[in-house]
């Protein structure tokens, strides 16, 4: 008998971590995510595969009895606290997190073993040069302003910051180490990159309501971008307490030299 440790699961959920640079909370639970109620009236919490707190990002991993009749699992002689069996429960309890996750404002990702290298039993290989890359591209945002504003998310988490909520439900992003505090506003690759720029430093300045030296700006933006924005003087952005970060092609995070 296998163990949740050894699973296929566990197994995604690890090369998961590896992409983001964050240890996954496994078979989280969140009060607002729960299940039906039982005889007694009460509703157990529902448990998400994986989620990345600081990425606010669940990972669902849905081996073939997610989608299809396996008596195995389902136990269609045995009725649960929904009046189903297990496997129409399982489906019913699907739906609730594909749901609401989402209307709680995080993001959800479900794979399935297709989606990587699997056998036809729906087992998975285990080639973590082929999965790796595949889930990369699944883990991926839609739009560039995504992709810089997870990179540098990663880089402050290996940085020893904690990403927060934002003060000013506008930014980007907000993190604290110790007595520190950084502000961050990200943009993508843009055909307008001294404009995008420009308006990114106007968005940073009407977030400067804090008067708390320990805070401090970010603007991160992509490679192609650092030139427009170090058009504000050195000097300046120093004054401001706002500091270039920029994000490469591959995601590495770095500060352009003054």
């Amino acid at each position: 008998m296998g163990t949740r440790d050894d699973s296929d699961e566990a197994y995604v959920v690890g090369l998961c971590n590896q992409v983001f640079g964050e240890t996954a909370l496994t078979q989280h639970k969140f009060d607002w995510l729960q299940g039906d109620p039982g005889t007694g009236g009460r509703r157990a919490k529902l448990p998400v595969d994986a989620y990345w707190p600081g990425h606010q990002l669940v990972v669902e991993y849905r081996e073939l009895q997610h989608d299809q009749p396996m008596p195995h699992f389902d136990k269609p002689d045995r009725l649960t606290v929904s009046g189903v069996h297990r496997g129409e429960q399982r489906a019913l309890y699907d739906a609730r997190r594909d749901a609401e996750i989402p209307a709680h404002g995080l993001r959800l990702i479900v794979i399935r073993p297709a989606d990587l290298d699997a056998d036809g039993r729906g087992r998975l290989r285990r080639n973590q040069e082929t999965d790796l890359a595949a889930l990369r591209k699944i883990l991926a945002r839609d739009s560039d302003e995504d992709r810089v504003t997870d990179a540098f998310r990663t880089w402050l988490l290996a940085d020893g910051w904690t990403p927060v909520d934002p003060t000013d439900r506008w930014t980007d992003l907000e993190a604290v180490r110790g007595s520190e505090r950084l502000i961050c506003e990200a943009k993508g690759r843009t055909s307008e990159k001294g404009i995008d720029a420009d308006i990114a430093y106007g968005q940073l300045l009407r977030r400067m309501t804090s008067q708390e030296p320990h805070t401090r700006y970010a603007l991160v933006v992509p490679s192609a971008s650092v030139k427009a924005v170090e058009r504000v003087p050195a000097h300046v952005r120093k004054l401001l307490r706002i500091d270039v970060y920029e994000v490469t092609d591959d995601d590495v995070v770095r500060r352009p030299p003054a």
